[in-house]
């Protein structure tokens, strides 16, 4: 704070220069004071270009978080303070900031101002332990109003009432932090003592009520498992001596102190044994964020075992103070809260500060969403929450839509309940709808998120909104906008046929059984309207369907076989073709081992008279022939016979056949052929029938020609 009281212009100096480099050579200095000048201006107009490339980036991307960071050190170190404040204020609008910067604001505006608006400066502290847990913020705020609030520094009685307050909302908040907890039992000590100082000696009553009031402080101390328990006994024993109590401080038992105390203090520094390991291991700067992260987990794992949710949740702030982008914690913290907590502004508050840290998850929007539903918030600040999630920018678009069901989630749970002001209309039901498919829509077209948008977006218009034609118009808008969804058109003939709507029903289906689907789904279509016809048509209505769905059943078939026999033909010449390029490696291989062993044996006869180069060779011959017959045999063993496969290569497709055709039917039409060698009827994979179509084999192209 002395630094900026000394120079209330500049609130960041950095000279880059020893004031007693200046005092030892002053001729130096006055020799490079034009050279210090000229790189002042350059100084001065690097400054300001970066300052305009901040502001434009801030002003074309104001989720920068790191330009936002740039921009107000640049600022501080300029000294422009409307512009600094304005910054501030835009980024902490957006973002929380950390600790370090919300000291670095109270102690900039601070020594702008005089002790009469220190409560300008007490709010912004109230701002920064708002969004983390800080103990040097809250230090920092406890010496400022005892230093600069005047009622406080005058000792009066409102004084003196508002230190205390605050003092005793530090020690809730912040107390149990094992590492630095002591810092703020210390200065509450120290406060309460220097109040001591200032009470008349004459007046006995009120010393004595003091002295007690700093006791009780120092017992509530000492049974806290803190990092500097030996140091604090051993400063309340020095305090009670000055006032005028002995004590055995040679006593094995109770320390030197009360028995009550000491078994509160001896359990404490149990529990602080405890963790002393676990306290080290967070707290090192030798170890990588992961690990730092993990050892986190561990604590409050075992902290978790203990079961004291105040120790669980500072620790927790702890961690979210560390590691305040951190998703994970933020999901572990919150979900803690709602299970263990029934302090609903205790977690309102954490999801908000969870959805401000990282406002790019979805699910810490819902969980907020859902907590603010849970303590009765107004449809105002719910709808606003809703709306300013819509404005972030999420990684999947599962997060908008879920945002969106929950949105609607509780307007349908309190569309009933409300009472008074508070009565919702169903129409704010179906404008988040209508927002919701205007939204997703074009990102979500033929998914399955789109038509659960849509099938609970009919059914409340059907049971909340009592509007059939509405809940129909919504299936109607979907199928218009992805047709191919089988699923869609499923789910707007199940809503008929729930209603007892057949005829409406069957209306669909004849406008959606001829339309092409993924996979099996166009024949999926087609029985389905049949069935539908055989359990609620007549037999004039089930004719009618069979007669349109056979032939497009017929067709698909078709084109389906047709599709299994390039496949299969496919399948089978690459099994030919790598059967072929096998049997020819083999001979090159063979023809290889005999070329070689040709030569060994020339070489070791070549100065010899038994053979001659024309017997080599004819014996060569005689060799390659009788090679090649094996070769030719091998071939003819590992090539199965052509007519034991389906290859279709000498096969005739019969169709628009009596479905009451046999084998034996088929053989007497073909005998003035001959060469047939099977015969394949093709059956209905439902009913088993034929469906009028087969496959001929025959033994060569010759038969096949004849026909």
């Amino acid at each position: 704070m002395d630094e900026f009281e000394k120079s209330p212009v500049s609130l960041e100096e950095d000279t880059g220069m020893d004031e007693s480099d200046t005092v030892e050579n002053p001729k130096t200095t006055q020799k490079s004071s034009s050279d210090s000048d000229s790189s002042d201006s350059e100084d001065d107009a690097d400054q300001k270009e970066q300052l305009l490339t901040l502001e434009y980036e801030l002003s074309t991307n104001p989720s920068n978080y790191d330009a936002h960071v740039q921009y107000i050190k640049l600022l501080r170190r300029s000294g422009e303070i409307e512009k600094l404040r304005e910054a501030r204020e835009n980024m902490n609008t957006l973002f929380p900031l950390s600790p370090e910067m919300w000291m670095d604001w109270a102690k900039d505006e601070a020594s702008l101002s005089n002790d009469s608006n220190c409560e300008s400066v007490q709010k912004l502290y109230e701002r920064g332990l708002s969004e983390y847990l800080s103990i040097p913020v809250w230090c920092q705020y406890l010496n400022y109003v005892q230093e600069h609030d005047p009622k406080v520094r005058d000792c009066s009685a409102d004084g003196i009432s508002k230190a205390r307050n605050l003092f005793e909302r530090a020690v809730t908040a912040a107390s149990l932090h094992v590492s630095q907890g002591s810092l703020i039992w210390d200065a509450y000590t120290h406060f309460e003592q220097a109040i001591l100082l200032t009470i008349d000696q004459s007046d006995i009553q009120a010393k004595e009520k003091q002295v007690q009031r700093i006791r009780s402080i120092f017992h509530r101390y000492l049974s806290i498992p803190l990092a500097n328990l030996k140091s604090t006994l051993l400063a309340y024993k020095a305090w009670e001596v000055q006032q005028g109590n002995s004590h055995d401080t040679e006593s094995d038992n109770d320390l030197g102190i009360s028995s009550h105390v000491a078994s509160a203090y001896q359990k404490a520094e149990e529990m602080y044994i405890a963790r002393a390991q676990l306290e080290e291991r967070i707290t090192r700067q030798d170890v990588s964020e992961s690990e730092r992260f993990q050892n986190y987990m561990s604590y409050l794992d075992f902290e978790k075992s203990f079961g004291d949710p105040s120790r669980v949740q500072i620790l927790y702030e702890r961690a979210i103070t560390d590691f305040p982008v951190s998703s994970d914690i933020w999901h572990h913290y919150t979900r803690y809260l709602d299970k263990t907590l029934k302090a609903g502004n205790v977690v309102k508050d954490v999801s908000y500060r969870a959805t401000r840290s990282c406002p790019w998850v979805g699910e810490l929007w819902v969980r907020y969403l859902l907590c603010l539903e849970r303590v009765l918030a107004s449809e105002k600040e719910i709808s606003d929450a809703f709306e300013k999630s819509l404005k972030c920018t999420f990684s999947t678009l599962e997060e908008y839509l879920d945002l969106f069901l929950t949105r609607v989630d509780g307007l349908r749970r309190r569309i009933s309940s409300a009472s008074g002001d508070d009565v919702l209309n169903y129409s704010m039901i179906r404008d988040s709808f209508q927002q919701a498919a205007d939204y997703l829509s074009p990102h979500l077209k033929n998914t399955d998120g789109l038509l659960r948008l849509h099938a609970y977006w009919a059914h409340l218009e059907l049971k909340l909104g009592k509007d059939l034609n509405a809940a129909r118009g919504v299936w109607e808008s979907l199928i218009k906008s992805g047709g191919s969804m089988l699923e869609a058109w499923k789910s707007y003939i199940a809503m008929e046929i729930e209603l007892d709507h057949i005829n409406e029903a069957r209306a669909i289906y004849k406008r959606c059984y001829s339309k092409r689907f993924s996979g099996t789904g166009s024949e999926d279509i087609c029985h389905s309207w049949l069935r539908f016809e055989r359990e609620f048509g007549t037999l004039e209505d089930l004719n009618h369907a069979e007669k349109k769905v056979t032939p497009r059943l017929e067709e698909m078939q078709l084109s389906r076989l047709q599709q299994e026999s390039k496949c299969f033909t496919e399948a089978t010449d690459q099994r030919e073709q790598t059967l072929k390029n096998t049997a020819r490696e083999k001979r090159k291989s063979a023809k290889r081992q005999k070329h070689t062993s040709q030569n060994k044996k020339l070489h070791k006869k070549e100065n010899t008279q038994g053979l001659t180069l024309a017997e080599v060779k004819d014996g060569e011959e005689k060799r390659g022939k009788a090679e090649e017959q094996v070769n030719e045999k091998q071939m003819k063993d590992t090539n199965p016979t052509k007519s034991r496969l389906y290859t279709d290569q000498c096969t005739a497709f019969v169709s628009n056949m009596s479905i009451a055709a046999k084998n034996e039917d088929l053989h007497q039409f073909f005998s003035n052929v001959g060469g047939v060698t099977a015969i394949r009827i093709l059956l209905d994979k439902f009913t088993g029938k034929s469906r009028g179509l087969a496959y001929v084999d025959f033994e060569d192209e010759e038969h096949l020609l004849q026909l």
